[in-house]
């Protein structure tokens, strides 16, 4: 049996288009979680120690630990260790090339759904 060929409107895996995909959701992901935003906000321009920005919140300290690694994993804070003390602020500059993939993310779905819609109009002019 031949496989038929794609026609317009069917969904074809684009595994570009899904690394791209995850390149924008998995950043979303890690600041959709309000108390990890509200770390950001807190060391956006300034810097402060673990344990100031654990008395913030009326969560174990253990809790703010994890917010902070996963916040460090993916590059948006930076730590600063001075003595036993661990220094935490954004990097305001990972966040800014969030805003540009989410951006260019944005702009390739509003291509994509011109594109469809103009085939689908070129497919009823030849009707």
């Amino acid at each position: 049996m031949v496989p038929r060929q794609p026609r317009s409107g069917d969904v074809v895996p684009d595994r570009l288009a899904e690394g791209r995909a995850r390149q924008v959701v998995e950043p979303l992901q890690v600041i959709a979680a309000p108390r990890r935003l509200r770390i950001l906000e807190l060391v956006w321009d300034r810097e402060l120690s673990a344990g100031e920005i654990a008395a913030q919140f009326e969560v174990s300290w253990s809790a703010i630990s994890q917010h902070l690694s996963v916040l460090k994993a993916a590059g948006f804070v930076v730590e600063r260790r001075v003595g036993t003390s661990r220094m935490y602020r954004t990097d305001q500059a990972a966040l800014g090339s969030l805003r540009s993939i989410v951006e260019e993310h944005w702009r390739g779905s509003l291509n994509r759904i011109k594109d469809l819609a103009e085939a689908e109009q070129r497919d009823k002019d030849r009707s």
